[in-house]
């Protein structure tokens, strides 16, 4: 009962570190509780005390899941959250019981160590594939803190193990009453983040010179799939209100047109006629279709009158696809979800007149490895298109807004985030906003921006991260193997 009562706390100031209350600084706090039950703890009971404290975490972080599909399935959506805390909760569960395992077979100095990279692999494994859920990162919690700067070297998986290795020690040092590694690693912590700050491009911009701007319409939910006039006549006269201060691009957010424009010709022709009339290139969120696929998509119109079309790669499980739903049939509410979208499978680069742009659609942007694509394809602009409307006033707008501006540390590049109804902005490399709009507004954001600046993490991504974490981990434990016994050494009876 105390090591869940421990785990629990550390689970409950985990959550109190993003927002809406957003005290960053409980991270290593948080953490600290669950390295210390896991040390010393059996492989089965750390991994259950792992599950615990995962479902209690997850549970509170994704409680806007029950307000963005709750019109869907009625009287179970405030419920709903405990299923994406049940999918994520295992992985806590492994890292809970690889963390026990570092502590019982590492030597002591470095097992602290290899617990941090193995929460940290965890935390990457669930972050990738098509059934990933990548909010929650321990590292999107630092975006206005000093160590955000490590992530332009090592992303956010770099900041989450910092994070943990400052855990890892803290509990060790608790636990065996000894303080000198703890010592030892905050110090090491702190000349890093000293070292990749003072060295970090970004704190040294060159000159934004390309005007840009993001129109926020604030049309709600509730009522967006029924109101395609509205949307047409509110972005168009938005679009050129934003006109007047001679952007070189303009962005909608996602599937502010909610049709497929290539079936309606006079709307697609109007829309490229709208680019031209702006001089600007216009990214408008739609539908596409091709044959029987149905693309969440968005369209690049380019002054001149042609247009790209981009495909969203990344769909969001049980929304925009639903996996086994034949299967599931049977079970409450499951016809009335979304689903049957196709998944893209281009990681889109477009020209335009000023900068290579990379686009973004909603819950794309919270997977490092698909912004890394685009910007090893020579992307210089991230522009991300979502329709944060789904969470209402929930603290889900505020977390996707925090995990852009990690995107813009880790690419080194601006972003420009365009939200149906908020938080729409302009952020710098350096994760900094340089225009924001607050949410259920109608508003027109608008600003400068400029070339990226280099990063290391933009040359080596998250999987060789994620490698090198495994190395830290393996690499302490490479004692346990046997060793090879030479033929003298055998005695005659053995042979």
């Amino acid at each position: 009962m105390r090591d869940a009562g421990i785990a629990a706390c550390g689970a409950l100031a985990l959550s109190a570190a993003f927002p809406k209350f957003g005290a960053a600084w409980l991270v290593p706090f948080g953490i600290a509780a669950l390295f210390w039950v896991w040390q010393g703890a059996s492989l089965k009971r750390a991994a259950l005390l792992g599950w615990f404290a995962g479902l209690i975490f997850f549970a509170i972080d994704f409680a806007w899941v029950g307000h963005t599909v709750g019109h869907y399935i009625g009287v179970f959506g405030p419920f709903l959250a405990l299923g994406p805390a049940l999918v994520e909760a295992p992985f806590l569960a492994v890292a809970g019981a690889l963390a026990a395992f570092a502590f019982s077979r590492m030597h002591r100095a470095v097992a602290p160590l290899g617990a941090a990279a193995a929460f940290t692999l965890c935390e990457w494994l669930r972050s990738i594939g098509a059934l990933a859920v990548p909010f929650d990162q321990l590292g999107y919690t630092q975006a206005d803190s000093p160590l955000r700067a490590i992530a332009a070297y090592a992303g956010t998986f770099g900041i989450t193990f910092a994070l943990c290795v400052l855990g890892a020690y803290g509990a060790d040092a608790v636990r065996r009453q000894t303080y000198r590694a703890f010592g030892i690693a905050v110090a090491a912590i702190v000349a890093v983040t000293a070292i990749a700050w003072i060295a970090w491009p970004a704190r040294s911009l060159p000159p934004a010179t390309v005007p840009v701007a993001a129109v926020q319409g604030n049309i709600a939910q509730s009522f967006k799939w029924s109101s395609l006039g509205l949307a047409v006549r509110r972005y168009t006269a938005m679009t050129r209100v934003a006109a007047a201060a001679h952007p070189r691009l303009i962005v909608w957010p996602e599937t502010v047109i909610t049709t497929d424009l290539e079936a309606d010709p006079a709307l697609l022709s109007r829309f490229q006629k709208l680019a031209g009339q702006t001089r600007a290139t216009l990214v408008a969120g739609s539908l596409a279709a091709a044959g029987p696929a149905i693309y969440n998509a968005l369209y690049v119109f380019a002054p001149g009158g042609q247009y790209s079309i981009y495909h969203k790669r990344q769909l969001v499980p049980f929304a925009e696809w639903f996996p086994a739903r034949a299967f599931l049939s049977w079970l409450p509410y499951i016809a009335n979800l979304n689903g049957g979208l196709t998944p893209g499978r281009v990681d889109g680069v477009y020209p335009t007149t000023a900068l290579r742009i990379a686009p973004l659609i909603c819950w794309e942007s919270a997977f490092a490895d698909l912004a890394y694509a685009q910007v090893r394809g020579g992307a210089q602009l991230l522009v991300i298109s979502t329709d944060d409307a789904w969470f209402g006033q929930t603290s889900g707008p505020y977390m996707h807004a925090q995990i852009a501006q990690l995107r813009a540390i880790e690419s080194g590049a601006y972003v420009v985030r365009a939200a149906a109804t908020g938080i729409s902005g302009i952020i710098a490399p350096d994760g900094t906003w340089r225009a924001r709009a607050g949410l259920a507004r109608r508003t027109i954001v608008a600003g400068l921006v400029g070339p990226p600046v280099p990063t290391v993490f933009s040359r080596i991504g998250p999987t060789n991260i994620a490698l090198m974490l495994l190395g830290l981990y393996v690499l302490p434990l490479l004692h346990l193997l046997p060793l090879p016994m030479a033929e003298s050494d055998v005695g005659a009876d053995e042979w």
